[in-house]
């Protein structure tokens, strides 16, 4: 007997959970640096085009996919496709591909988790020092963080749809954007400040190539957790009167502005601590800004408010990096445990203990990639370098199948489920959808343009990260 499907019990629920597994670390550091260093205005520029032109379409189609089967990714391919078994592939490539990537991300929740805890007990200036994130990541103490994280995202999910991840969303994402927010007048107090709000936003058109315009699209469509299954998941828990169009407008405009409010934190951070620093300079691995660069910044402060003062504004910096990764984790394991739940019949409290424990076991894999054992650190080379499992997964699952998945979304929709199809589906809840410009952009740039620039984005990163070979 198949259970009554869960639903959102509102569309502001489920825009506050779309939206905080859109948000995520990448949000808050890897996007400001990847702005300052790629022409500050004129990159946010051309990520806002990406985001509005390209990606809303390709995360209407996944949940107009997702409401229209009201199942999980495989269920969705399998039923809209009349059961073709070439058409599952995307399916369970959509399913794979949260499920890995869930593997490294809860690795590096556990880092922010383990940073946090040694903030709160006043140990700031160890975080501080060169050798301390290499010597933190190599010790026993993260499987104690892997676990306590695990049980609390568990506990989320074990409560279901709308009393867990809705009600989630509702309580952490108001405060990530309060304590954002908060963090940001601060910041904006400080000397200097305004050097780092010049390269941020001041554009120039002189850096933008075909590398900031591929980095750019990557980011766009990275950030709002498109082709990860997810809003295909999320689609399924939408009720019939809400409309498609809309809530995907307020999702996407929410993770930009939370994306944008970050880089009025992090860049005048950096130049209040360095003046004359040279934002090529700045890494944009998210990893190395958290663990390696900020804590130095934060220390920092204490000249002028203390060491107290400086504890608590990095604690505060990063409990918000910890419940933006939660919100995402949150929705990324959502998609396994549904395709459970719909495929085998599983009650969502075995599902969730199944996903769990495969998970719980592979993050470890990851987690002992960085010196604890040899052969996953040493695990494969690929480009002629050597990469460690970690790196292997993310190369693999966060890298080079989201654009894949995209571009197959975007081909279905148009010519497998049909253009009438898709459209009567975005028409139920906006009926004034019918007719507009909208409709007629969002039908012609999936079936033209961007499964073109999905998969030149797939080649080039196959290309880049296996080869060593860019072609842009």
């Amino acid at each position: 007997m198949t259970a009554v499907r869960e639903h959102f019990g509102s569309r502001l629920g489920f825009i506050l959970a779309a939206a905080g597994s859109a948000v995520g670390i990448g949000n808050l550091v890897a996007f400001p640096v990847a702005a300052t260093k790629s022409g500050g205005g004129a990159f946010l520029l051309i990520y806002a085009l990406f985001v509005f032109l390209i990606c809303l379409p390709v995360m209407m189609a996944e949940l107009a996919l997702g409401r229209r089967s009201d199942k999980d990714p495989v269920g969705a391919y399998r039923e809209l496709s009349n059961r073709s078994h070439l058409w599952r592939i995307p399916g369970w490539l959509a399913l794979a591909t949260p499920f890995m990537i869930a593997v490294f991300y809860l690795v590096v929740t556990v880092w922010v988790l383990g940073y946090l805890i040694e903030t709160v007990t006043g140990n700031l200036d160890k975080l501080a020092t060169p050798d301390f994130f290499i010597q933190f990541i190599n010790t026993p103490q993260i499987f104690i963080y892997l676990v306590a994280l695990m049980l609390v995202i568990n506990a989320i999910l074990a409560m279901g749809v709308k009393d867990g991840i809705e009600r989630a969303a509702k309580t952490l994402m108001p405060m990530l954007f309060v304590m954002l927010l908060g963090l940001v007048i601060f910041v904006l107090s400080l000397e200097n400040a305004s050097l780092g709000l010049k390269y941020y936003l001041v554009p120039d058109f002189s850096k933008v190539d075909g590398n900031v315009i591929s980095k750019a699209m990557a980011q766009a469509f990275f950030s709002l957790s498109l082709g990860m299954g997810i809003m295909i998941t999320y689609g399924s828990y939408m009720k019939r009167q809400d409309s498609i169009p809309g809530s995907s407008r307020a999702v996407a405009i929410t993770d930009t502005l939370v994306a944008f409010t970050a880089g009025l934190l992090i860049l005048p951070s950096i130049f209040h601590f360095n003046p004359q620093i040279d934002p090529s300079e700045l890494s944009e691995s998210s990893a190395g800004m958290i663990f390696q660069f900020l804590p130095k910044i934060f220390l920092a402060l204490q000249d002028g408010i203390g060491y107290v003062g400086a504890s608590a504004v990095a604690a505060t910096f990063f409990f918000l990096v910890l419940v933006a990764a939660i919100t995402s984790l949150v929705s990324i394991i959502e998609v396994p445990i549904a395709t459970l739940r719909d495929e085998r019949r599983m009650e969502r409290k075995k599902a969730i203990y199944l996903i769990a424990g495969v998970q719980f076991v592979l993050a470890i894999a990851c987690a002992v990639s960085f010196g604890m054992v040899n052969w996953t650190t040493d695990f494969v080379q690929l480009a002629g370098t050597n990469k460690s499992f970690f790196d292997l997964v993310e190369i693999i699952f966060y890298d080079t199948i989201l654009p894949l998945n995209g571009l197959l979304v975007c081909l279905f929709v148009i010519y497998k489920w049909k253009k009438a199809n898709f459209d009567k589906e975005l028409q139920e809840g906006d009926e004034n959808f019918a007719g507009s410009f909208s409709q007629k952009y969002v039908n012609f740039s999936l079936g033209t343009f961007i499964p073109l620039i999905l998969l030149l984005i797939f080649i080039n990163t196959v290309a880049l990260k296996f080869f060593g070979h860019s072609f842009i």
